[in-house]
């Protein structure tokens, strides 16, 4: 992608593999490696290129935006120019927003949902200067079991089917030893955790769109909508029908 003319900014998270920015126009020409856990932040104006590596091609989240507060965010984070990266790591709740956000589209236009976008926006910006003061100028590259790797690649993926051979393979570990290091460190398995990430994620889309049933379980990674349905109601409980019409306030849950 190459812009000579840039009138908004524009934010990018590689959450995986890298990629190349150039800034041919400033008085030093830059071109800067992007890598996995990058944040790149480019203010509008700025004539800029970017491509993802040939041999590892990132994986990357998007968003242009503008507004009057555009630049007080920037400006909070102390990025510039000639500083544009933020190191942010892994950060499964930064995936989690860039989902949210994208959900937004499926509301509809309308103001309210804008609004709803344009505030989960102000989130993602603040919490990353937030985190800022926390990072370390220099990653080093680890080899041991990082939980928020892991996450990350549970919320990127919450749409698709994700097996213990290709989570075990993040980190390097034969699946027998990686099942038992997630239990280990959060008292749950893999699969289950990623199961509930789906399971959430359908009622954030019960919550605010009207898809069907069926849609929302091709939505989240199931073709069989009974098996979508029989999955739900075991962890919440109730049919995603039943959670629906409790939502809209038509369907009285019987107390027990």
């Amino acid at each position: 992608m190459k812009r000579d003319i840039h009138d908004d900014f524009l934010m990018i998270y590689c959450t995986a593999g890298s990629g190349t920015l150039s800034l041919s126009k400033l008085k030093n020409h830059l071109q800067l490696q992007v890598q996995e856990g990058d944040m790149l932040m480019l203010p509008r104006g700025l004539s800029h290129e970017y491509k993802a590596d040939i041999n590892n091609p990132w994986s990357i989240y998007w968003v242009h935006f503008e507004g009057p507060l555009g630049q007080s965010f920037i400006d909070n984070m102390k990025l510039n120019a000639e500083n544009p990266i933020v190191k942010v790591g892994q950060q499964p709740k930064l995936v989690s927003d860039f989902e949210n956000m994208l959900q937004i589209r499926q509301t509809g236009y309308q103001l309210k949902a804008f609004i709803h976008a344009a505030n989960q926006l102000r989130q993602i910006l603040s919490f990353i200067a937030l985190l800022r003061p926390a990072i370390t100028p220099r990653r080093q590259p680890s080899s041991h079991f990082d939980l928020k790797k892991i996450h990350s690649m549970m919320q990127e993926r919450v749409h698709e089917q994700l097996d213990l051979e290709t989570l075990a393979a993040s980190c390097n570990l034969s699946k027998y030893h990686f099942a038992k290091k997630y239990k280990e460190v959060t008292g749950s398995t893999a699969i289950s955790h990623f199961i509930n990430l789906k399971i959430e994620h359908a009622c954030q889309l019960l919550d605010v769109s009207n898809e069907s049933i069926s849609q929302i379980s091709y939505d989240i990674g199931y073709d069989d909508a009974y098996y979508f349905s029989r999955i739900f109601k075991k962890i919440m409980g109730l049919s995603p029908s039943q959670y629906r019409k409790m939502r809209l306030g038509s369907w009285p849950r019987k107390s027990s």
